[in-house]
């Protein structure tokens, strides 16, 4: 844990940084940076080691509850009882991402309906509940294709693609085992096997790279395979992204989008409420949008904590 309490400082933040992939250094880059500001941060704050009293949410003797802000930014360490103390510091300090948005993300059903009444396209999605199997195989008919996706799953976890009955029979009894209540399903977008990530940081436009499928998948995730390649949006996908962002309500955000040939449109297929910096190895290839991601964060957190 980082503490800087011997510098001049008028504010101060906590932060919740992942530890690998590049992460230390980039949290260095954002502290230094942040103490320019007058802007004190302790580090490590993992909410799984919080405990909650009358006076505050105490971490490693920390009184979160009078930090200026709490940025988090750990997506492979989350759990329920820590986005639940996430929750409830939310309602005392401002948090990054704000918690409300961050939960909306989190949720492939939410995030798609809100995209939709805000005018964003997106694929077409379907929920229902698991028990009523006829409603999801005339789907299937509808579609033809189409894409399982558990609500809350990431990093192309437990997807599966449907192409035929034989395989929505097999899914059926994975499903009715799950502990979800309802099943969700997306119309499967004719694409080229690659898509588009944009990060937007506060409203603006930071970055812009892709992932390609592996050949032998079709989800272009890297957990699943797929890889980083170079790739530049033009002004119809950036615009894509901000609405997207704003319609959810992050502050900072991945937003993924496809180009659909079929409907020969770019659509938004996910919002990423922790879209990862880029690695060493994807800086050495030609990604070099951290420092502008850095940058953009700490303007913000500057603003928001002004007193």
């Amino acid at each position: 844990m980082i503490v800087t309490d011997s510098l001049e400082c008028d504010r101060k933040i906590g932060v919740w940084m992942y530890q690998n992939s590049g992460g230390p250094e980039i949290e260095q880059k954002m502290i230094l940076k942040l103490l320019e500001r007058g802007i004190n941060s302790v580090t490590r704050l993992d909410l799984r080691f919080a405990v909650g009293e009358k006076e505050g949410i105490f971490c490693k003797g920390i009184n979160m509850n009078e930090l200026d802000a709490f940025f988090s930014y750990n997506a492979g360490e989350q759990t329920v009882a820590q986005v639940y103390m996430y929750q409830v510091l939310s309602e005392f300090i401002p948090t990054l991402n704000n918690f409300k948005s961050f939960t909306v993300s989190e949720d492939k059903f939410l995030t798609n309906m809100i995209l939709a009444k805000a005018g964003v396209p997106t694929s077409d999605f379907y929920l229902c509940h698991k028990e009523d199997t006829k409603l999801l195989a005339k789907q299937f008919e509808a579609w033809q294709k189409m894409v399982y996706k558990p609500v809350d799953g990431w990093g192309g976890n437990g997807m599966a693609l449907i192409e035929n009955h034989a395989t929505l029979d097999t899914l059926l009894p994975f499903i009715n085992k799950s502990d979800s209540r309802n099943v969700y399903v997306e119309r499967f977008i004719k694409n080229d096997y690659s898509d588009f990530r944009v990060d937007i940081v506060d409203g603006e436009f930071v970055a812009c790279y892709g992932r390609r499928a592996n050949g032998r998948d079709w989800r272009t995730n890297i957990t699943s395979g797929g890889s980083v390649i170079l790739r530049e949006a033009n002004d119809e996908i950036v615009d894509l992204a901000k609405r997207a962002a704003m319609a959810i309500g992050l502050e900072i955000a991945g937003v993924d989008i496809l180009y659909d040939q079929e409907k020969e449109e770019y659509i938004v297929l996910e919002v990423n409420g922790i879209p990862a910096f880029a690695t060493p190895a994807q800086e050495a290839m030609g990604l070099d949008f951290n420092d502008r991601k850095i940058d953009l964060i700490v303007n913000m957190i500057d603003r928001i904590t002004k007193k």
